[in-house]
Protein backbone atom coordinates (compact mmCIF):
# COMPACT_ATOMS: atom_id res chain seq x y z
CA UNK A 1 0.00 0.00 0.00
CA UNK A 2 2.48 2.72 0.45
CA UNK A 3 3.11 5.04 -2.21
CA UNK A 4 0.10 3.85 -3.67
CA UNK A 5 -2.74 5.83 -4.91
CA UNK A 6 -6.35 5.95 -4.87
CA UNK A 7 -6.48 6.17 -8.16
CA UNK A 8 -4.73 3.20 -8.15
CA UNK A 9 -7.36 0.94 -6.97
CA UNK A 10 -10.91 0.76 -7.85
CA UNK A 11 -14.01 2.15 -5.35
CA UNK A 12 -14.99 -1.00 -4.15
CA UNK A 13 -11.66 -2.47 -3.70
CA UNK A 14 -10.93 0.59 -0.97
CA UNK A 15 -14.73 0.39 0.57
CA UNK A 16 -13.95 -3.51 1.16
CA UNK A 17 -10.42 -2.43 2.66
CA UNK A 18 -12.60 0.35 5.14
CA UNK A 19 -15.23 -1.89 5.96
CA UNK A 20 -13.08 -5.18 6.34
CA UNK A 21 -13.63 -7.02 9.63
CA UNK A 22 -15.62 -4.09 11.59
CA UNK A 23 -17.47 -5.56 14.64
CA UNK A 24 -20.93 -6.08 15.01
CA UNK A 25 -23.26 -6.00 18.06
CA UNK A 26 -26.53 -7.02 18.70
CA UNK A 27 -28.81 -4.10 17.76
CA UNK A 28 -27.18 -4.65 13.95
CA UNK A 29 -29.44 -7.11 11.61
CA UNK A 30 -27.56 -5.97 8.59
CA UNK A 31 -23.94 -4.55 8.33
CA UNK A 32 -22.18 -2.59 5.55
CA UNK A 33 -22.36 -4.55 2.43
CA UNK A 34 -26.07 -3.82 1.55
CA UNK A 35 -28.17 -1.17 0.30
CA UNK A 36 -28.31 0.25 3.65
CA UNK A 37 -27.50 -0.50 7.24
CA UNK A 38 -30.10 -2.06 9.26
CA UNK A 39 -30.35 -2.05 13.25
CA UNK A 40 -32.74 -2.46 15.69
CA UNK A 41 -33.05 0.24 18.82
CA UNK A 42 -35.43 0.40 22.13
CA UNK A 43 -36.82 3.96 21.90
CA UNK A 44 -36.66 6.51 19.63
CA UNK A 45 -34.13 7.78 17.53
CA UNK A 46 -31.44 10.65 17.60
CA UNK A 47 -29.71 11.51 14.52
CA UNK A 48 -27.21 13.86 14.09
CA UNK A 49 -25.07 15.07 10.99
CA UNK A 50 -21.19 16.58 11.12
CA UNK A 51 -19.08 17.73 8.35
CA UNK A 52 -15.42 18.38 8.01
CA UNK A 53 -13.74 20.05 5.80
CA UNK A 54 -9.98 20.10 4.38
CA UNK A 55 -8.20 23.31 5.30
CA UNK A 56 -11.41 24.34 7.21
CA UNK A 57 -11.85 21.83 10.24
CA UNK A 58 -8.26 20.39 9.32
CA UNK A 59 -5.17 20.59 7.79
CA UNK A 60 -3.10 17.47 6.82
CA UNK A 61 0.43 19.66 7.63
CA UNK A 62 -1.44 19.71 11.08
CA UNK A 63 -2.78 16.48 11.50
CA UNK A 64 -2.14 12.90 11.09
CA UNK A 65 -5.01 10.81 9.28
CA UNK A 66 -5.33 8.88 12.15
CA UNK A 67 -6.10 12.19 14.35
CA UNK A 68 -8.62 13.06 11.22
CA UNK A 69 -10.48 10.23 11.63
CA UNK A 70 -11.30 10.37 15.74
CA UNK A 71 -11.91 13.92 15.39
CA UNK A 72 -14.61 12.94 12.85
CA UNK A 73 -15.95 10.41 14.65
CA UNK A 74 -15.87 12.38 18.27
CA UNK A 75 -17.14 15.76 17.02
CA UNK A 76 -20.41 13.73 15.52
CA UNK A 77 -21.01 11.52 18.61
CA UNK A 78 -20.78 14.51 20.77
CA UNK A 79 -24.12 15.65 19.95
CA UNK A 80 -25.47 12.63 20.60
CA UNK A 81 -24.35 12.83 24.08
CA UNK A 82 -25.90 16.35 24.48
CA UNK A 83 -29.36 14.68 23.54
CA UNK A 84 -28.59 11.45 26.41
CA UNK A 85 -28.20 9.35 23.64
CA UNK A 86 -26.58 6.03 23.48
CA UNK A 87 -24.59 6.01 20.58
CA UNK A 88 -25.74 3.31 18.30
CA UNK A 89 -24.12 3.95 15.04
CA UNK A 90 -21.80 5.66 12.64
CA UNK A 91 -22.15 5.71 8.65
CA UNK A 92 -19.26 8.11 6.86
CA UNK A 93 -19.26 9.80 3.48
CA UNK A 94 -15.91 10.35 2.52
CA UNK A 95 -14.50 12.72 -0.79
CA UNK A 96 -11.12 12.58 -1.30
CA UNK A 97 -8.42 13.55 -4.12
CA UNK A 98 -7.52 10.46 -6.66
CA UNK A 99 -3.74 11.63 -6.06
CA UNK A 100 -4.45 10.78 -2.30
CA UNK A 101 -2.05 7.88 -0.97
CA UNK A 102 -4.12 4.67 -0.12
CA UNK A 103 -1.43 4.92 3.35
CA UNK A 104 -3.71 8.02 4.21
CA UNK A 105 -6.39 6.45 3.57
CA UNK A 106 -6.00 3.24 5.89
CA UNK A 107 -4.64 5.31 8.60
CA UNK A 108 -7.81 7.59 8.63
CA UNK A 109 -9.73 4.17 8.93
CA UNK A 110 -7.79 3.19 12.00
CA UNK A 111 -8.43 6.57 13.47
CA UNK A 112 -12.65 6.11 13.04
CA UNK A 113 -12.49 2.54 14.03
CA UNK A 114 -10.46 3.07 17.31
CA UNK A 115 -12.75 6.26 17.73
CA UNK A 116 -15.97 4.40 17.66
CA UNK A 117 -14.76 1.85 19.56
CA UNK A 118 -14.22 4.60 22.51
CA UNK A 119 -17.64 5.77 22.04
CA UNK A 120 -19.21 2.82 21.84
CA UNK A 121 -20.58 3.35 17.86
CA UNK A 122 -20.51 0.91 15.79
CA UNK A 123 -19.12 1.85 11.87
CA UNK A 124 -21.88 0.77 9.24
CA UNK A 125 -21.01 2.00 6.31
CA UNK A 126 -21.14 4.99 3.88
CA UNK A 127 -19.73 6.62 1.11
CA UNK A 128 -16.94 7.75 -0.92
CA UNK A 129 -16.22 9.86 -4.04
CA UNK A 130 -13.82 11.67 -5.86
CA UNK A 131 -12.77 15.71 -5.12
CA UNK A 132 -10.41 18.33 -4.79
CA UNK A 133 -10.43 18.19 -1.28
CA UNK A 134 -11.00 15.83 1.81
CA UNK A 135 -14.28 16.17 2.87
CA UNK A 136 -15.94 13.72 5.79
CA UNK A 137 -18.77 13.78 6.71
CA UNK A 138 -20.51 11.57 9.62
CA UNK A 139 -24.24 10.52 10.41
CA UNK A 140 -24.64 9.69 13.73
CA UNK A 141 -27.60 7.51 15.55
CA UNK A 142 -28.24 7.26 19.59
CA UNK A 143 -31.14 5.63 21.02
CA UNK A 144 -32.75 7.40 23.81
CA UNK A 145 -33.84 3.93 25.13
CA UNK A 146 -36.93 5.44 26.32
CA UNK A 147 -35.85 8.17 28.04
CA UNK A 148 -36.97 11.89 27.02
CA UNK A 149 -34.29 13.33 24.84
CA UNK A 150 -32.61 16.56 26.74
CA UNK A 151 -32.81 19.71 24.83
CA UNK A 152 -31.47 23.06 24.88
CA UNK A 153 -34.85 24.61 25.62
CA UNK A 154 -35.22 23.96 29.16
CA UNK A 155 -33.03 25.24 31.31
CA UNK A 156 -35.19 27.51 34.06
CA UNK A 157 -34.58 30.58 36.67
CA UNK A 158 -32.75 29.47 39.50
CA UNK A 159 -30.78 26.34 37.81
CA UNK A 160 -26.86 26.24 37.88
CA UNK A 161 -24.69 25.53 34.64
CA UNK A 162 -22.48 22.67 34.82
CA UNK A 163 -19.57 21.78 32.78
CA UNK A 164 -17.94 18.28 32.20
CA UNK A 165 -14.92 18.18 29.76
CA UNK A 166 -12.80 20.58 28.99
CA UNK A 167 -12.59 23.93 27.11
CA UNK A 168 -9.86 26.23 25.59
CA UNK A 169 -7.37 23.79 24.92
CA UNK A 170 -8.11 23.18 21.23
CA UNK A 171 -8.25 26.50 21.44
CA UNK A 172 -4.97 27.39 22.45
CA UNK A 173 -3.56 24.36 20.05
CA UNK A 174 -4.93 25.89 16.72
CA UNK A 175 -3.54 29.43 17.99
CA UNK A 176 -0.10 27.74 18.09
CA UNK A 177 -0.52 25.88 14.86
CA UNK A 178 -1.23 29.25 13.11
CA UNK A 179 2.02 30.20 14.57
CA UNK A 180 3.88 27.86 13.07
CA UNK A 181 4.97 25.87 16.31
CA UNK A 182 4.01 22.54 17.98
CA UNK A 183 4.26 22.86 21.53
CA UNK A 184 3.28 22.54 24.17
CA UNK A 185 2.44 19.42 23.13
CA UNK A 186 -0.69 19.10 25.04
CA UNK A 187 -2.92 21.85 23.09
CA UNK A 188 -1.73 20.79 19.94
CA UNK A 189 -3.04 17.23 20.46
CA UNK A 190 -6.31 18.68 22.12
CA UNK A 191 -6.90 20.26 19.00
CA UNK A 192 -6.32 17.34 16.41
CA UNK A 193 -7.84 15.19 18.74
CA UNK A 194 -11.10 16.30 20.69
CA UNK A 195 -11.83 14.19 23.78
CA UNK A 196 -15.87 14.21 24.49
CA UNK A 197 -16.71 12.98 27.98
CA UNK A 198 -18.77 9.83 26.41
CA UNK A 199 -21.04 8.47 28.56
CA UNK A 200 -21.86 11.92 30.55
CA UNK A 201 -24.38 12.75 28.46
CA UNK A 202 -26.61 9.78 29.76
CA UNK A 203 -25.35 10.71 33.41
CA UNK A 204 -26.96 14.28 32.89
CA UNK A 205 -30.14 12.85 31.85
CA UNK A 206 -30.38 10.71 34.45
CA UNK A 207 -29.59 13.20 37.22
CA UNK A 208 -32.13 15.44 35.55
CA UNK A 209 -30.33 17.87 33.31
CA UNK A 210 -33.20 20.58 32.23
CA UNK A 211 -31.03 21.28 29.51
CA UNK A 212 -27.98 20.02 27.66
CA UNK A 213 -25.59 21.18 24.72
CA UNK A 214 -22.17 19.90 22.83
CA UNK A 215 -19.73 22.71 23.44
CA UNK A 216 -18.12 23.04 19.74
CA UNK A 217 -18.24 26.47 19.11
CA UNK A 218 -16.82 28.14 22.42
CA UNK A 219 -18.53 28.41 26.10
CA UNK A 220 -20.39 31.46 25.63
CA UNK A 221 -21.93 31.06 21.95
CA UNK A 222 -22.94 27.35 23.34
CA UNK A 223 -24.36 28.90 25.95
CA UNK A 224 -26.17 31.74 24.08
CA UNK A 225 -28.20 28.60 22.44
CA UNK A 226 -29.32 27.41 25.34
CA UNK A 227 -30.53 30.93 26.63
CA UNK A 228 -31.96 31.65 23.71
CA UNK A 229 -33.60 28.55 23.55
CA UNK A 230 -34.34 28.50 27.04
CA UNK A 231 -35.59 32.63 26.84
CA UNK A 232 -33.49 32.78 30.22
CA UNK A 233 -30.26 34.91 31.25
CA UNK A 234 -27.19 32.87 32.04
CA UNK A 235 -24.31 34.14 33.90
CA UNK A 236 -20.89 32.57 33.69
CA UNK A 237 -18.73 33.10 36.87
CA UNK A 238 -15.20 32.73 35.74
CA UNK A 239 -13.54 31.95 39.68
CA UNK A 240 -15.25 28.81 38.46
CA UNK A 241 -13.45 27.93 35.65
CA UNK A 242 -9.75 26.08 35.81
CA UNK A 243 -7.22 27.92 33.29
CA UNK A 244 -4.78 25.35 32.58
CA UNK A 245 -0.89 25.85 33.17
CA UNK A 246 -0.45 25.04 28.76
CA UNK A 247 -2.83 27.67 27.95
CA UNK A 248 -1.27 30.48 30.61
CA UNK A 249 1.98 29.84 28.23
CA UNK A 250 0.22 29.94 25.02
CA UNK A 251 -0.95 33.52 25.93
CA UNK A 252 1.95 34.73 27.05
CA UNK A 253 3.63 33.69 24.07
CA UNK A 254 1.00 35.21 21.68
CA UNK A 255 1.35 38.99 23.57
CA UNK A 256 0.43 38.25 27.37
CA UNK A 257 -3.13 38.07 26.05
CA UNK A 258 -6.10 36.83 28.99
CA UNK A 259 -6.22 33.31 28.55
CA UNK A 260 -9.58 32.89 30.15
CA UNK A 261 -10.34 33.94 26.18
CA UNK A 262 -9.44 30.50 24.76
CA UNK A 263 -11.99 29.18 27.61
CA UNK A 264 -14.98 31.55 26.99
CA UNK A 265 -14.90 31.71 23.77
CA UNK A 266 -12.99 28.49 22.21
CA UNK A 267 -14.46 25.78 20.01
CA UNK A 268 -13.82 22.24 18.91
CA UNK A 269 -13.26 20.57 22.56
CA UNK A 270 -16.71 18.86 22.78
CA UNK A 271 -17.09 19.32 26.17
CA UNK A 272 -20.61 19.03 27.39
CA UNK A 273 -23.03 22.07 28.72
CA UNK A 274 -26.23 21.23 31.07
CA UNK A 275 -28.26 22.91 33.29
CA UNK A 276 -30.00 21.56 36.71
CA UNK A 277 -31.11 22.22 39.82
CA UNK A 278 -28.63 22.95 42.37
CA UNK A 279 -28.74 19.81 44.24
CA UNK A 280 -28.98 17.94 40.96
CA UNK A 281 -25.59 18.06 39.55
CA UNK A 282 -23.89 14.63 39.06
CA UNK A 283 -21.01 13.56 40.35
CA UNK A 284 -17.69 14.54 37.79
CA UNK A 285 -19.57 17.82 36.60
CA UNK A 286 -18.56 21.27 37.50
CA UNK A 287 -20.94 24.85 38.30
CA UNK A 288 -19.59 27.41 36.32
CA UNK A 289 -22.70 29.71 36.49
CA UNK A 290 -26.25 29.98 37.16
CA UNK A 291 -29.31 30.66 35.33
CA UNK A 292 -31.82 33.64 35.94
CA UNK A 293 -35.04 35.49 34.41
CA UNK A 294 -34.41 37.97 31.77
CA UNK A 295 -34.00 38.55 27.99
CA UNK A 296 -31.92 35.28 26.48
CA UNK A 297 -28.53 36.56 27.13
CA UNK A 298 -25.33 35.24 28.40
CA UNK A 299 -23.09 37.48 30.78
CA UNK A 300 -19.94 36.74 31.88
CA UNK A 301 -19.06 38.08 35.60
CA UNK A 302 -22.57 39.83 35.95
CA UNK A 303 -21.41 41.95 32.68
CA UNK A 304 -21.38 41.96 28.78
CA UNK A 305 -18.41 40.25 27.65
CA UNK A 306 -15.98 42.94 25.82
CA UNK A 307 -13.58 40.69 24.35
CA UNK A 308 -14.69 39.89 20.63
CA UNK A 309 -16.60 37.10 18.88
CA UNK A 310 -18.17 34.67 21.29
CA UNK A 311 -16.94 31.61 19.70
CA UNK A 312 -16.56 29.90 16.89
CA UNK A 313 -18.23 31.58 13.31
CA UNK A 314 -18.37 29.92 9.32
CA UNK A 315 -19.24 32.73 7.74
Amino acid sequence: MAGRTVAETSEFDLIDSITAGLPTGAAVRIGPGDDCAVFGVDGDVAVSTDTMVENVHFRRAWSAPNDVGRKAVAAAVADLEAMGARPIAVVLALTIPAELELAWVADFNAGVREECTLSGALLLGGDITRGRDITITATVVGDLQGRPPVTRSGARPGDVVALCGRLGWAAAGLTVLNRGFRSPRAVVVAHRVPEPPYGQGIVAQRAGASAMIDCSDGLLADLGHIAEASRVAIDVETSRLDVAEPQSVVAAAVGGGDPLTFILTGGDDHALLATFAPADVPDGWRVIGTVADGDPAVTVDGATWEGGAAGWQHF
